[in-house]
């Protein structure tokens, strides 16, 4: 599990008369504190907890919330003026501040807490995605890899660290990984940015691998500069080693000398290379320059 992560149901407990002042008053000082007060025969009561449990624990800990039964305790009701349940209250630096009455939607309760607490900061979720992404970018893959393992195993369905986690393994050369990966993703979200580049280069991964020995391509271009075919199998055999813009390279000569050869083949190739890479990729910068330069040229 994720550093810091709340626990589901952990943000919440039962306070009687006794401990008002400790888990109430004291415990304001440090954060807000919502009391939910209830009773087991109050309908709306029931309606309200789990949609009020489910919002303060998506407030990052920034407020905390407790159940007060009035029925048990009904002195510190009686002492707020409480008239009806189910009613939540909110304590902040040892005062009531704010509170609500009813069975309210969850936006209007999303909102009561920001207007207590501020807009809640990254979850675990997110600042590992953001510390792995920064690991990436000083070339720590292993340890980006882990971070992105351990969101999976929080959150099996997060087409973020999917994609990710999957174009590592593929840079590493796993393509089964990666495609196993890819397949973890939820038909919803199919289509994805990062996932439908994952794919376009799984794919091209897939086309270099059949190709075998880039020499003989390269033999028939010194024998033939209009050997199209032999460039263009080239160039998928080069991004396959990574060279990416030598790929370019190769495509951007067939549009050079043909750019109607198998009906646009080469263009079409150079944006499905650019799609695969990213749109921030170098390789994908450079290589959109040269292709504009061309058309309009």
């Amino acid at each position: 599990m994720l550093n810091d992560a709340p626990v589901p149901g952990g943000t919440t407990k039962d306070v009687t008369t006794a401990s008002f002042r400790q888990d109430v008053i004291a415990e304001s000082m440090q954060q807000p504190v919502l009391v939910d007060f209830w009773a087991p025969w109050c309908g709306p009561c029931k309606q309200l907890a789990p949609v009020l449990e489910k919002v303060v624990e998506g407030s990052a800990g920034k407020v905390k919330l407790v159940k007060m039964n009035i029925d048990e305790h009904p002195s510190i009701a009686g002492q707020l003026g409480i008239q009806s349940i189910p009613a939540v209250i909110a304590f902040d630096k040892g005062q009531p501040v704010d509170g609500f009455m009813g069975a309210v939607p969850e936006a209007q309760i999303k909102e009561f807490i920001a207007r207590l607490a501020g807009p809640a900061g990254p979850t675990p979720i997110e600042e590992a995605m953001s510390e792995a992404e920064a690991l990436l970018g000083v070339g720590d893959v292993a340890q980006a890899a882990q971070l992105y393992a351990a969101v999976l195993a929080e959150e099996p369905e997060n087409v973020d660290a999917i994609a990710a986690l999957a174009k590592i393994q593929l840079d590493l050369g796993d393509l089964e990984n990666a495609k196993q990966l890819v397949a973890m993703a939820p038909p919803e979200k199919a289509s994805h940015a990062g996932l439908a580049s994952v794919r376009a280069a799984i794919e091209l991964a897939e086309q270099a691998a059949a190709l075998g020995d880039l020499g003989t391509f390269q033999a028939r271009i010194e024998a033939d500069p209009n050997d199209f075919q032999a460039r263009f199998d080239l160039a998928l055999g080069l991004n396959g080693r990574n060279m990416r813009d030598e790929a370019v390279d190769q495509l951007i000569e067939i549009e050079r000398r043909d750019r109607t050869w198998n009906e646009g083949a080469a263009r079409k190739q150079l944006l499905t290379f650019f799609e695969a890479w990213g749109l921030m990729d170098k390789a994908s910068i450079r290589g959109r320059r040269r292709l504009s330069t061309l058309v309009f040229a």
